[in-house]
C-alpha cells in the first residue's frame, strides 16, 4: 500500500497574497516561536535557580603551596597534578541536574603577588582537599601545604573608592580551542649546560610580581573545571575544515523529510518562478601531499590537543593599588607581555577580551561603564565565577601545564617567591638522639661542658668541651 500525501492545502496557503501569506504564517506558526524562546528562557532560570541552591553547601577552601629552594621539577610535573585532578571529573544524572542543581565543581589556580611578595594558591572544594594534596605530594614531595585565609578579604568591593583604584580582565583564546598555544617543550633547547636548556616562561611573570611596591597587589586566577571528552571531535571538524572534507550526510529525518520539501518548493515556485542558483566548482578534499606546511603542522597539534585530557578553563587577572601608587601601564604591559610568549601564529594565542571584561571602555557613557566593568570584575575574581564573562574555552593538560607550573629556580632568580624553607630530609641513622631505657638530659646540647654518653648509659669521667670534640662524634658543634 502506498502513501499518498495531500498537499493540496499547503499549496493553496502558499497562493494567498504575500501579506496575507506572512500574517497568516504568524497567526499558524509564530505562537510556537515564541512559545520555544518561553520555555527556553523559564527553564534556564529554573536551572539557575536550583543551582544557586545547591551551591549554597559547598565549602571551599584556599590552599598556598610552598615548594623547596631549588626546585628542578619542570612543567612535566605541573602536568602530572593537573591528570590527578582529571579523577574530579563526575557523571550528573538528568534528576540531578534539573531537580537538584548539581553541577561540576572547579579548582582555581592563582598566583598572587602582595606588596612584591608572591604565593601560589590552589583553590578546592573541601571534599577535594585529599585529591589536591596527593596530586601536589606525588609530584612535590617537599612541598608544604597550609590552609589560608583568603588573600581578597578586607579589600573593597565596590568601585570607585577613596583609597584603592582596580585594573582588570579576562584572557581568551584568539582562535577556536582546538588549536593549542605555544607550550612548554618549545620553550627547551640544546644548547649549554643542562640545569639551563629549560627557559621558563614564568621567570618574567615572576619577575614582575617582584617588582610591586608596597601598597600593589595583582591577582591572576586559572579558573579549571574537568570535563569529558566531546571536545575532542571539535577537533576532528576543525581537521575536515583543513582537508575540505564535507560534513557528514543527514540522518534519516532530513531523508524522510525531504519529499515533502521538494513538493512545498514546486509550490514556491509556482508563485515566484524558479530560482536558479550561482553555479560552483565543487573543491575535493585535499590529500596530505597537497598540504601546505602551515596546514600540515595545525592537523599534527590539533590531533596532539585532542589526544590530551582537558578541561574548562578560564583566565583573569586584578590588579589593584592604592591610588598614589598605582601603575596600570607597567602592570597591564608586563602581564601582556608574559602571556605573548605562547603565541603560535600557525596556531593559537591569548588576547584580552577588551568588548566585555576589560577595565577600558570607549564612546559614549564612558565613566560609568566603566565603574560597572571594574566593579563586574572585582565580584567576578573574589566569586571565582565560572560561568560570568565570557565563555571558558578547552586546554590540554600541558597547556594549563604551561601557564601554571611552580618556577624552575635554575631560570628564575625572582627573590621574594614563597618557598619552603628547605627539604626535608631523615636525619641519618648513626645519629644517638635516643638511647633504648637510658635518660638523656635536657642540657646535653647547652653551653655547658658537654658529657659523652657511654653504652651502657654511664657518663665518661672527662668532660669534652666544645673546642675539643670527640672524634666519633656524628655532627659537628657550633
Amino acid at each position: 500500500m502506498d502513501l499518498v500525501i495531500d498537499l493540496t492545502p499547503i499549496l493553496d496557503f502558499l497562493h494567498l497574497p504575500p501579506e496575507l501569506l506572512l500574517w497568516k504564517f504568524f497567526l499558524y506558526f509564530g505562537w510556537m516561536i515564541l512559545a520555544a524562546i518561553f520555555i527556553k528562557g523559564t527553564l534556564q532560570l529554573w536551572l539557575i535557580y536550583k543551582e544557586a541552591q545547591w551551591s549554597t553547601g559547598n565549602k571551599f577552601i584556599l590552599l598556598a603551596i610552598d615548594i623547596p629552594k631549588g626546585n628542578e621539577q619542570t612543567p612535566k610535573a605541573a602536568e602530572n597534578l593537573f591528570t590527578y585532578l582529571a579523577g574530579a571529573h563526575g557523571s550528573i544524572s538528568f534528576f540531578e541536574k534539573w531537580f537538584l542543581g548539581v553541577y561540576q565543581l572547579s579548582f582555581s589556580f592563582e598566583i598572587v603577588s602582595i606588596d612584591g611578595y608572591t604565593q601560589f594558591l590552589i583553590r578546592t572544594p573541601i571534599q577535594f582537599r585529599p585529591l589536591v594534596e596527593s596530586a601536589v605530594y606525588s609530584q612535590y614531595p617537599d612541598a608544604e601545604i597550609t590552609e589560608v585565609d583568603d588573600y581578597v578579604e578586607g579589600m573593597p568591593l565596590r568601585f570607585p573608592d577613596e583609597e584603592y583604584d582596580i585594573a582588570g580582565a579576562e584572557f581568551i583564546q584568539q582562535k577556536h580551542f582546538s588549536y593549542p598555544i605555544k607550550t612548554y617543550e618549545e620553550f627547551e633547547h640544546k644548547m649549554g649546560p643542562l640545569e639551563t636548556q629549560f627557559k621558563d616562561p614564568m621567570a618574567s611573570l615572576m619577575d614582575l610580581c617582584s617588582s610591586l611596591k608596597p601598597g600593589e597587589q595583582f591577582w591572576y586566577q586559572i579558573l579549571v573545571t574537568p570535563c569529558g571528552f566531546d571536545w575532542a571531535k571539535k577537533g576532528e571538524e576543525e581537521v575536515n575544515k583543513i582537508l575540505g572534507k564535507k560534513p557528514k550526510e543527514a540522518g534519516d529525518l532530513l531523508s524522510f523529510l525531504a519529499p515533502i520539501v521538494h513538493a512545498v518548493s514546486e509550490g514556491v515556485v509556482e508563485l515566484w518562478g524558479p530560482y536558479v542558483p550561482e553555479k560552483k566548482e565543487e573543491k575535493k578534499a585535499l590529500s596530505m601531499m597537497e598540504l601546505t606546511p602551515a596546514q600540515k603542522k595545525k592537523i599534527e597539534y590539533i590531533q596532539r590537543k585532542s589526544s590530551q585530557l582537558g578541561f574548562e578553563a578560564k583566565l583573569r587577572i586584578v590588579y589593584i593599588a592604592k591610588k598614589e601608587v598605582i601603575n596600570k601601564a607597567k602592570v597591564f604591559s608586563g602581564f601582556v607581555g608574559y602571556i605573548k610568549q605562547f603565541i603560535d601564529l600557525d596556531l593559537n594565542s591569548f588576547k584580552p577580551d577588551l568588548d566585555f571584561t576589560m577595565t577600558k571602555s570607549a564612546y559614549f557613557n564612558q565613566s560609568a561603564r566603566l565603574i560597572a566593568k571594574k566593579n563586574r570584575i572585582m565580584n567576578n575574581y573574589v566569586g571565582r565565577a565560572v560561568a560570568a564573562g565570557r565563555t571558558p574555552g578547552v586546554f590540554s593538560i600541558e597547556e594549563l601545564a604551561t601557564i601554571w607550573h611552580f618556577p624552575v629556580e635554575a631560570s628564575v632568580k625572582a627573590p621574594l617567591i614563597q618557598m619552603a624553607p628547605g627539604r626535608k630530609a631523615e636525619a641519618p641513622s648513626s645519629l644517638p638522639l635516643f638511647l633504648e631505657d637510658k635518660y638523656v638530659p635536657d642540657d646535653i646540647f647547652n653551653e655547658q661542658p658537654k658529657k659523652e654518653m657511654a653504652a651502657d648509659g654511664e657518663s665518661l669521667d672527662n668532660a669534652k668541651d666544645k673546642d675539643n670534640p670527640p672524634e666519633n662524634l656524628p655532627f659537628e658543634l657550633n
